[in-house]
């Protein structure tokens, strides 16, 4: 498993704000990686559907981050029309996995590839304080 930044002309540069950021995002998508037994691949992407960076092999990051940013939005339609407060995540499971989507604030999302052996409630307890991480590093970029 191999991660994955978006390129970027600031990114060639080590010194750079951005690539200390890619890194930094990087290492906490690899981090839940390591905490969760199952978790195979991540994406963090803008709403809008932008690889921010990724750790991921077997999936194409671009189109998850696209796919990612419609299932959110019609996800989060579901949640405002069935009026059972704002949405938190999206549960995908699937033949051999699982396909996660979390809200990453407003500006992003993270999505979460797992294999039939994912440990669910380990990942409901890492969750959170992994989206919490991946907002601070995000919201510094804003303090720029």
């Amino acid at each position: 498993m191999g991660p994955l930044s978006s390129p970027s002309p600031l990114s060639d540069n080590p010194q750079s704000p951005q690539s200390s950021q890619s890194s930094q995002l990087t290492g906490i998508l690899i981090s839940l990686r390591d905490r969760v037994m199952g978790v195979s691949e991540s994406v963090l992407s803008t709403v809008d559907g932008l690889l921010v960076v990724a750790d991921a092999d077997a999936v194409h990051p671009e189109s998850v981050a696209a796919l990612a940013a419609a299932t959110l939005g019609v996800s989060r339609r579901i949640a405002d029309q069935a009026k059972v407060g704002p949405l938190r995540e999206v549960v995908a499971r699937c033949g051999s996995g699982h396909v996660i989507v979390l809200a990453v604030g407003e500006r992003a999302l993270l999505t979460v590839v797992g294999d039939d052996g994912l440990d669910l409630a380990a990942f409901q307890r890492e969750s959170p304080a992994t989206v919490e991480e991946l907002t601070k590093v995000l919201a510094a970029d804003v303090a720029y």
